[in-house]
């Protein structure tokens, strides 16, 4: 259906009385969806050219405060507006609220109307534009991990946060029965997301107690980075609405298993997978090996993308299928990169980095700028590990915030791909939560000092 078509079926909603509100999103620095609600009727008759938000939103943190240090926009230069461009392509009914639909927007200056650079929907865009130049389409799929709870938002936060009690009380890693106790919120996710057009595969019990998994099917990267954005905002939702709390938090407690969001990803040609080559022993072609070498190669430079916060990086422990290594292996979960579907025109990379707390947008854009420069520089593949890739002399993934930070702000590909303006743009990012973080007086400090320091 073409957008004139998409806007005339709304139209057609709104005067029968089925839709009187459409939500108007951009996608921040966060991942989430920022926004306003228009009134249907307003939306169809103009609204759905353009309308403004302030452009504090591009530069704020996870508790929408306004940090200094951003050259985009600052106190001193008064905080003006964006232009919020609709792209009536992702215009889609929300069945879980009533008589909602939804359109996704582009970031425009409000002076030139270019896309802003650094809005992460603008960034990704870069990137495969960039593969399109050289005959490639981007294909991706990302699992969406998280913690169900049995309490609601609004009670865990008026409780301080503390003695947090998961949904379940076991490993629910594709237990049935145990997820069946938790179809009351799990169904409806499937069923709207479904209804919402996103093409939802299947949702599974993950490895400890509450964790569940959504699979979405693999398309090409726009719209999959769409496709998880709509579904994390649709899980807490949902949830919420049933009376309990979602989390995306990476890892909630130091004793439970962190949650991922892995990353599938191939290259495609004239509607063939170019990843693949029958005469190679795991069907892998000379274009995969060296994208794949490109993504170990400048995987320091683009972790910050997968892991943006302080808590990503409790993530990364031994033995809890949370890599630790830069290191590519054959359908091996101890290794920061799997290779899936060996043999096979369904021959893959599965990046296992990244956190639940990712912004799909830009992880997705690290990966395939990654992806390019080994193409460009024409790297050749090291042999694949095998066994416990928790051992071994590789290189490691940044072990901190800061770390994945200075990997970012110094990376020579990154700024080639995305522009100095949107790399200094997220160190600043990843400095204001270090910031933030490095100024509080936790609970362990003062349990484990108060007496004995």
């Amino acid at each position: 259906m073409g957008n004139e078509a998409r806007l005339d079926d709304l139209r057609a909603k709104v005067d029968a009385g089925e839709v009187d509100t459409v939500l108007v999103c951009m996608v921040d620095m966060q991942g989430r969806l920022m926004g306003k609600r228009f009134h249907a009727g307003h939306f169809v008759a103009g609204a759905w050219q353009e309308t403004h938000c302030c452009n504090y939103l591009l530069a704020t943190d996870l508790e929408m405060a306004t940090p200094d240090g951003y050259a985009a926009t600052s106190w001193e230069r008064g905080y003006g507006d964006y232009v919020m461009k609709p792209d009536l392509s992702t215009l889609r009914p929300v069945p879980w609220l009533e008589g909602t639909e939804m359109v996704m927007c582009d970031v425009l200056d409000h002076h030139t109307h270019e896309e802003v650079p650094h809005a992460p929907r603008s960034i990704l865009k870069k990137q495969v534009n960039r593969l399109k130049a050289l005959g490639y389409d981007a294909m991706c799929a990302t699992e969406l991990e998280f913690f169900l709870f049995e309490k609601s938002f609004d009670q865990i936060r008026k409780e301080g946060f503390r003695d947090l009690e998961p949904i379940s009380g076991y490993n629910e890693d594709y237990h049935i029965l145990q997820t069946t106790k938790e179809e009351h919120v799990m169904r409806p996710i499937r069923n709207h997301l479904w209804n919402a057009g996103i093409p939802v595969e299947n949702s599974k019990g993950e490895a400890e107690t509450g964790q569940e998994e959504l699979n979405i099917k693999y398309a090409p990267a726009m719209e999959t980075a769409e496709y998880h954005s709509i579904a994390k905002n649709a899980v807490k939702e949902i949830a919420w609405q049933h009376g309990h709390a979602a989390t995306f938090l990476p890892k909630w407690h130091h004793d439970k298993v962190g949650s991922s969001s892995h990353v599938h990803q191939s290259l495609w040609k004239d509607g063939q997978p170019a990843f693949y080559d029958k005469s190679d022993e795991l069907g892998m072609s000379t274009l995969m090996k060296s994208y794949m070498a490109g993504l170990l190669k400048y995987a320091p430079d683009y972790t910050y993308f997968m892991a943006p916060y302080i808590n990503s990086y409790k993530r990364f422990m031994k033995g809890t299928f949370a890599p630790t290594r830069i290191i590519w292996s054959v359908d091996n979960r101890t290794a920061g990169f799997r290779l899936c579907g060996d043999g096979t025109k369904a021959v893959r990379v599965e990046c296992r980095i990244p956190g639940s707390d990712m912004n799909p947008y830009l992880a997705m854009a690290g990966m395939l700028a990654a992806g390019i420069a080994g193409i460009e520089e024409g790297l050749e593949l090291q042999p694949a590990a095998t066994g416990d890739v928790y051992q071994g002399e590789t290189g490691m993934i940044p072990g901190t915030l800061k770390d994945a930070r200075n990997a970012m702000h110094g990376s020579e590909m990154l700024r080639a791909a995305m522009g100095d303006e949107v790399v200094d743009h997220y160190a600043r990012a990843a400095e204001v939560e270090i910031e933030e973080f490095e100024r509080v007086v936790t609970d362990w400090e003062i349990a484990r000092g108060f007496e004995r320091a």
